[in-house]
């Protein structure tokens, strides 16, 4: 198998604090030797930058906050996720973007947090981590005002349909892939929207420890998420995309990845 990067790992997850270097040594056996440390508040943010300098050329991080956490943001969020984003290991800014599945913070808050958040990175010139849950109309839509970045943007963990990936497409964006596109009932619009989604735009990821595959022929001990379980997932989307050769495939995502991160 071809090298991959996981381009969204929750590795500080509490879930992971007994054998953290351990699951990273787990997955290099496998071909997954980078890894992108997700950053969804200022807490987790500081605490990925400070474990992904460790580590260098291995870990990365990101700088942002989740749009869940958008009403913990103050007047001293901005200079704090920007001090943390010039740190050599962060990569990106974000987790950041809009969900309205849940609504922990009000839409108006989130929206607000996250053109600022857009806005930031715009004035730092680095590529943006973005989440997106039903509310595609509203993040599409603050991204075309803000066109000079969305060609630097990946759509983090994409689970919507063929429409809404032609859109991110549209405007230049990356999709990034997770297990989502193993589960064979909640999967269903991602597994016909990737078939759509050039292969020069393509990232994949984990998003562990959360959405395990759902497709193993052997269930996992653990009901845990892991990095070393990208190569299932790469798998996966060459089948949908009935792509045959996977090791090219997995090049072309490991290029895109090194070249969108700078990495």
């Amino acid at each position: 198998m071809e090298e991959l990067i996981d381009i969204g790992l929750n590795l500080m997850h509490s879930s992971f604090k007994k054998d953290r270097l351990e699951i990273l040594k787990e997955a290099s056996k496998v071909g997954v030797n980078q890894f992108i440390i997700t950053g969804t508040n200022i807490n987790s943010s500081e605490i990925a930058c400070k474990f992904a300098s460790k580590y260098p050329k291995t870990l990365f991080s990101t700088s942002g906050v989740h749009p869940h956490d958008a009403k913990t943001c103050d007047e001293t969020t901005l200079k704090t996720l920007e001090s943390i984003a010039q740190e050599d290991c962060v990569v990106a800014v974000g987790e950041c973007g809009l969900d309205y599945n849940r609504n922990f913070s009000h839409p108006k808050t989130q929206r607000e947090w996250f053109e600022k958040q857009v806005e930031l990175a715009e004035c730092l010139n680095m590529p943006l981590f973005l989440h997106e849950r039903e509310a595609h109309e509203d993040l599409y839509n603050i991204l075309k005002k803000h066109d000079s970045v969305a060609e630097k943007c990946v759509i983090h963990c994409f689970t919507g349909n063929k429409a809404e990936a032609q859109n991110y497409i549209d405007l230049g964006a990356y999709i990034g892939i997770t297990g989502w596109i193993c589960d064979m009932k909640r999967g269903l619009d991602l597994q016909d929207a990737v078939k759509i989604i050039p292969e020069d735009k393509l990232m994949i990821e984990t998003d562990a420890p959360f959405l395990i595959p759902k497709n193993f022929d052997k269930k996992p001990k653990k009901n845990r998420n892991e990095p070393k379980y990208l190569p299932h997932i790469l798998k996966t989307i060459a089948y949908f995309k009935n792509y045959e050769n996977v090791d090219e495939l997995a090049r072309q995502i490991t290029n895109n990845t090194k070249k969108f991160f700078k990495i």
